[in-house]
């Protein structure tokens, strides 16, 4: 059956599609590991039995997912279940092909059908006119239109399209388009007096898509007539309407079930995927990584440290050792230290009550410049009254004044306080010698030596 073969064909395709996601999602899984093994670079050798480890299960996990979903293709070639609830059927595609058909040969509300629109060059207009000319043109399933612009106000002529053919034309020595022409098989004119009319395009491709869009509007190439002639394989569409409608309503079949069938892969794909690789990937590395690891080399080199990372280890020693050895002298520092008291002030009310006959000191500004000293102490007799002598027994109304008491020597900065003036020298009266006790015979007053007479 017609409909089997061609559902096969289309599932076979599905193949190529399914591996080449299961290459992507291996390709991420590496990625991820790579990245996760990042974490074990203080140890190069762990880093590396681990990545390689993981990975040879990833590829083992890889080719048993491979030949699952090839076996899921396998097995929907396998049966071709027209019964499925969202196939159309048999019934129902011969209904749909009728209805487009229909749609096609009468379009809605008067509107025709257009195939294409495009700008074309008419290369074969006369050199009285340029020899060549660009328009715009509009195929449509009845005739061929050309307008002077895009905005197909101006028509310029309408070609039908009954009793047409294409031919291929060599491009010219030259022109640097590529040209095919529209003729007649009645060897009648085309457009006003001419046999055909040459269309030239840009590119090749160009000129194959105006081809198979003449093809849909019924406009068929010159060799095929010849080929059909000659008894060869016809490759073009038939012009008998029954052939037509077997044809649509196979197509119609084919993209229902094809569209069941890639529903169905696309839901099984992710699910095989994440059941078979993602989910099984993970379970090893929760539960048989670690005896892998202990199997497959020493434990001792598997832990040796990268020479990075043991000189970062030493210097973070170091530098705890110094931090220890600071907070040990601070500690130290801290409880060893005796702090002295500030001594109080210095008394001085006794300095009031014996100066009670010295004038009162006057506080003056601190001077730069030092009291002057003592005067030295003269010797002889001190300057004063004449002494008068006092009868024994009797009371001198005058008696000598009290010897004043001298201070100790004091600080300028006794009291603490620095801006305070320096102590003033108490004064001192001039003495007065005593009398002459009674009993104690004066002695007289030296004489002057006599002057002698001459």
């Amino acid at each position: 059956m017609a409909f089997e073969a061609i559902v096969k064909k289309q599932l076979v395709k599905l193949k190529e599609p399914s591996l080449k996601c299961v290459d992507l999602v291996v390709s991420e899984l590496a990625t991820v590991i790579k990245k996760c093994a990042e974490k074990l670079s203080s140890y190069p050798r762990l880093r590396e039995e681990t990545e390689r480890i993981v990975t040879t299960y990833i590829r083992e996990r890889e080719g048993r997912t491979k030949d699952q979903i090839l076996l899921l293709i396998d097995i929907e070639q396998s049966y071709i279940n027209t019964n499925h609830e969202d196939f159309i059927g048999f019934a129902n595609a011969q209904q749909r092909s009728t209805q487009l058909n229909k749609k096609r040969a009468i379009p809605n509300q008067g509107e025709i059908l257009v195939i294409r629109r495009g700008w074309l060059t008419i290369n074969n207009i006369s050199l009285m006119k340029g020899g060549s000319k660009e328009y715009w043109f509009v195929l449509t399933a009845e005739s061929l239109s050309w307008y002077k612009d895009e905005e197909e106000k101006e028509k310029k002529y309408m070609l039908p399209l009954d009793n047409l053919k294409i031919r291929d034309v060599e491009k010219g020595f030259m022109s640097n388009k590529h040209v095919f022409a529209i003729f007649n098989t009645e060897q009648r004119n085309v457009y006003k007096d001419l046999r055909q009319i040459e269309l030239a395009c840009d590119s090749q491709e160009d000129v194959d898509s105006w081809k198979a869009s003449f093809l849909r509007a019924g406009v068929y190439p010159e060799k095929d007539q010849a080929e059909n002639e000659d008894g060869a394989q016809e490759n073009t569409f038939s012009m008998d309407p029954q052939l037509e409608r077997q044809v649509e309503t196979i197509r119609n079949l084919v993209d229902s079930y094809v569209a069941i069938i890639n529903k169905s892969i696309r839901d099984l794909m992710p699910k095989t995927i994440m059941h078979l690789m993602i989910n099984n990937t993970k379970a090893f590395i929760h539960h048989e990584l670690l005896a892998y690891l202990y199997s497959s080399a020493d434990q001792s080199s598997l832990m040796e440290e990268s020479a990075e990372q043991a000189q970062r280890r030493d210097d973070m020693l170091r530098m705890y050792h110094a931090l220890k050895e600071a907070l040990n002298i601070i500690g130290d520092i801290s409880t060893s230290t005796v702090s002295t008291p500030v001594p109080p002030p210095v008394d001085d009310t006794w300095l009031q009550n014996t100066s009670g006959h010295s004038p009162t000191p006057q506080r003056r500004p601190v001077s730069s410049v030092h009291p002057p000293g003592r005067p030295p102490a003269v010797r002889g007799p001190t300057p004063g009254p004449p002494l008068i002598p006092m009868p024994v027994g009797a009371t001198s109304s005058f008696s000598a004044p009290p010897i004043p008491s001298r201070p100790g020597p004091q600080s300028v900065f006794a009291n603490n306080d620095p801006f305070s003036a320096p102590p003033q020298i108490p004064s001192r009266p001039a003495r007065i010698p005593p009398g002459i006790p009674p009993g104690v015979p004066r002695r007289p007053p030296p004489l002057a030596p006599a002057r002698p007479f001459f």
